[in-house]
């Protein structure tokens, strides 16, 4: 300790140590002289003005307001003061002990963290304007005094007007529905099973649209029956039976041979003969078939003046029909649509004597008709166990995975991992008709590459 004041003492002796004082600048230090200031300018009150008298008598109040609530020359002397009788005899410490809760050792006392976490001023909080403060205030207050005059003159505003010729509602059926949440004897509701219930006013509902929107029955069907996860056949087991995996592999077999023969039949589709092949010749032929002789041309000139003469003659050759030919077409007509009634008539009475027949007749169609909906039942049964057409893409199912004979591990160590599960799962969803079937996107370039030679490389070349 001496060594560090002596430290300090040599330290302020020296000429370049400033101390750290607000009221001098250390440019008076330097020169020795006060510098005279000119306290009539406001720029120079707060710099040049010692307020340390001022701010410890402040700091005096804030610390009497703190620890007593205000100043203590304000206090009374019983809030200041208390008589000291001394410390209370043993017999009634233990009564009380008694009458208290039994502990052993000495009395618990809180711990010094929450202490210092606890409020010890006693100032009060200051108070929030804004929480008193109300929006509108003045507007709402000139409201409500209107309401009050009219309310005296006998004017029912229009929001109570409608209020008032509004349907009542039925508060007996209300409470009826409305139960306890502790009632052992109220009925189970599954929120995700059976629909929300309506709680608000049927009215209220039909008037502002809000009800709600009833679920066709179509959506609770499912798109197919399929599982989610279809079990492998026996055959595709680590350690297969014999039998089981041959017949897995005459599956495999059989969809190899059927991709076969679609491939063969697409290749005779598109083959074609080899004599058919165009030549020297009859590429030469069919570059020289357009071209004709001048004569050919005038030859075919000639004729089309021919056809032009015959047409034109035909016109003038067709004359005006008389009146007594007209008089003929339009008897024939009606005569013809006599006929027809007259037919159409017959036809009706000749049905009577087939009642029996057109009753048959009938029996029959609506046999037929409910035949040919069992039917298309049965198809469309049949097809929720098929992939639909969902896309402008087929369905093509997953190719087996299957392992040969010499491939099989035998052991659950030695097996090597065929397949992916992530392609499952998405063939399974297009299986399942919950996704069209896609394709991979095809990479487009947008710009097409260029190549470059660099300069380095074309002077060695």
């Amino acid at each position: 300790m001496a060594a560090a004041r002596r430290l300090k003492r040599v330290a302020v002796s020296q000429p370049g140590f400033l101390t750290l004082k607000p009221s001098r600048d250390p440019s008076d230090l330097v020169s020795g002289r006060r510098k005279r200031v000119n306290k009539n300018k406001k720029k120079n009150w707060n710099k040049h003005s010692d307020i340390n008298d001022v701010e410890e008598f402040l700091e005096d109040v804030r610390h009497q307001e703190r620890t007593t609530g205000g100043l203590l020359s304000e206090k009374s002397d019983d809030s200041l003061f208390f008589l000291d009788v001394g410390q209370p005899k043993k017999a009634e410490q233990k009564e009380e002990s008694v009458e208290g809760k039994k502990r052993k050792g000495k009395a618990s006392r809180p711990l010094r963290i929450d202490l210092i976490l606890q409020h010890d001023s006693l100032v009060p909080p200051a108070k929030d304007v804004l929480s008193y403060q109300q929006p509108n205030a003045k507007k709402l207050r000139r409201i409500a005094q209107k309401a009050e005059q009219l309310a005296a003159k006998g004017v029912v505003p229009r929001r109570q007007r409608q209020l008032l010729n509004r349907r009542p509602v039925d508060r007996t059926a209300k409470k009826s529905a409305t139960e306890a949440n502790n009632n052992p004897d109220r009925e189970y509701y599954d929120m995700w099973g059976q629909e929300s219930k309506e709680s608000a006013d049927p009215w209220y509902l039909q008037q502002t649209g809000k009800r709600q929107v009833k679920r066709p029955e179509k959506l609770n069907e499912k798109p197919s029956v399929l599982p989610a996860v279809e079990v492998i056949a026996p055959g595709g087991s680590y350690n297969p039976d014999f039998l089981s995996h041959q017949a897995l592999l005459q599956e495999a077999h059989d969809v190899e041979v059927k991709k076969q023969k679609q491939e063969e039949k697409l290749e005779r589709q598109l083959a074609f003969n080899k004599e058919d092949k165009a030549t020297e010749e009859t590429v030469l032929r069919e570059q020289v078939e357009g071209l004709v002789e001048e004569e050919n041309e005038d030859e075919e000139a000639a004729a089309d003046d021919e056809e032009e003469d015959v047409a034109v003659g035909a016109i003038a050759l067709s004359e005006k029909k008389t009146e007594r030919q007209r008089k003929r077409e339009r008897a024939e007509k009606i005569k013809e649509q006599q006929r027809l009634a007259d037919r159409k008539q017959t036809d009706q009475q000749q049905q009577l004597f087939q009642l029996r027949s057109i009753k048959a007749s009938i029996r029959q169609r609506e046999q037929k008709t409910k035949s040919n909906q069992i039917k298309r039942k049965a198809k469309q049964e049949a097809q929720k166990s098929q992939p639909r057409r969902l896309g402008k893409l087929k369905f093509q199912p997953q190719d087996l995975e299957v392992q040969l004979s010499n491939e099989l591990a035998g052991s659950l160590r030695r097996l090597k991992p065929e397949g992916s599960i992530l392609k499952d799962r998405f063939k399974s969803l297009q299986k399942r008709n919950l996704i069209e079937p896609r394709d991979r996107a095809k990479f487009k370039r947008r710009l097409k590459v260029k190549y470059v030679e660099k300069r380095a490389f074309k002077e060695i070349t």
